[in-house]
């Protein structure tokens, strides 16, 4: 499922070369210094400059003192380059796609120690940053290194979630291809949970995400729209125009992008504040629009869907399970609760190995699966900062 965030982040990426948009932090071109003016206030957090450029960061190492620091990070380059501060392989911080010949600001609190810096491409040689000792810092809810262990753990659960999306999408192709409607309608649900699972990282490849979980609605022919492709799209066609005539080209490019998908993923970096946050936004997505119902239109089997997203967010909320305990426990048990309120409701619908049709749920029916769902997502909500990582 494409999100309004997804898209709009797709579109940046892509009118990124082109246009100053209002997508993000503002960019902002470099002025010179005014040395006539009047001396002006401290700031409230030490700002550095850095300097991205195709090959490297300028300068190449960097000193601040531990706390809260802004980066003010200017891209000198001809393309969309991103910046990214690391410790070790965990990524503490991130700023994609900077606009050529402008300027993103980054503020992240960052404990003493050493730590690298990529500018440009990530195969580009590491810069280093140096964070000394400071009395006076605010000290972060989190020591990063923490954070290590369960992003290292979580990478590990995605790269099997995809692996399996990739072994099912070619069984699902394949029928397709055949002409085999009754074994596609049958693989459909299931072989989408496993990406359903990866959702609260979906930011992170927005871009493949727009071919392969779009919906009509993101087109303007919506359905009749030649660039309409992915899992919904066959979804129309298996459920609505009940043909397969003309899908080959279709399926054949959800298997290369879902193939594409797993290559990318393994090169990732997963930065915890987007994979902590993710669950929060999911699950929002969940309450706020696909209980509607609006995902699965055609096949009615959005109850499979929830259960993929529950599982793919409750399995961070695990990862992290110690961190946010002794962060606030009372908000852990509640978070707790509230997944079995939900995991409860929707066990009512299984059957078997599938789910009831959605669209025979009762308005009653929806409301009882909604309510705890949204409150869910407000506790979800308050995980990233409760950890530090806003």
């Amino acid at each position: 499922m494409v999100s309004n965030f997804k898209l709009i982040a797709a579109s940046c990426l892509t009118l990124a070369s082109f246009t100053l948009t209002a997508c993000g932090e503002k960019a902002s071109a470099p002025k010179p210094a005014d040395k006539t003016a009047a001396p002006a206030a401290p700031a409230a957090n030490p700002e550095v400059a850095v300097a991205v450029t195709d090959t490297a960061c300028e300068p190449a190492s960097l000193t601040v003192p531990a706390g809260k620091t802004t980066f003010i990070i200017s891209n000198k380059s001809s393309r969309p380059l991103e910046f990214e501060i690391l410790k070790g392989v965990l990524v503490i911080e991130e700023r994609e796609n900077i606009a050529p010949s402008f300027t993103q600001k980054l503020t992240t609190t960052l404990d003493a120690g050493d730590y690298d810096m990529i500018c440009g491409l990530l195969s580009n040689p590491r810069s280093k940053l140096t964070v000394t000792p400071n009395a006076n810092a605010q000290v972060a809810a989190i020591p990063v290194t923490q954070l290590e262990a369960p992003i290292a753990q979580y990478k590990a659960y995605v790269l099997d979630e995809t692996k399996a999306f990739v072994e099912k999408t070619e069984v699902f192709v394949a029928a397709i291809n055949a002409g085999d409607m009754n074994k596609a309608k049958a693989l459909y649900a299931s072989t989408r949970a496993h990406y359903e699972r990866i959702e609260p990282i979906a930011e992170l490849f927005s871009d493949l995400d727009g071919s392969i979980d779009a919906r009509a609605d993101a087109y303007k022919k919506v359905e009749k729209d030649p660039e309409f492709t992915g899992f919904h799209r066959l979804e129309y066609a298996l459920w609505s125009e009940k043909s397969l005539k003309g899908m080959k080209p279709i399926a054949d490019k959800l298997l290369s992008d879902v193939k594409a998908l797993q290559t990318q993923i393994a090169g990732l970096n997963f930065p915890a504040t987007k994979v902590v946050g993710g669950a929060g936004v999911l699950i929002e997505e969940v309450a706020n629009g696909k209980i509607s119902g609006e995902e699965e239109r055609y096949s009615h089997t959005d109850l499979s869907d929830f259960d993929a997203n529950m599982a793919g967010s409750k399995k961070i909320v695990d990862l992290f399970r110690p961190l946010i305990e002794k962060a606030d426990p009372v908000l852990l048990k509640k978070t707790d609760d509230n997944f079995a309120s939900v995991e409860a409701i929707l066990s009512k619908y299984k059957q078997g190995d599938t789910w009831a049709s959605y669209d025979k749920l009762t308005e009653a029916d929806r409301k009882a699966l909604a309510a705890p769902v949204t409150v869910l997502a407000e506790d979800l909500s308050k995980l990233r900062g409760l950890l530090g990582l806003n």
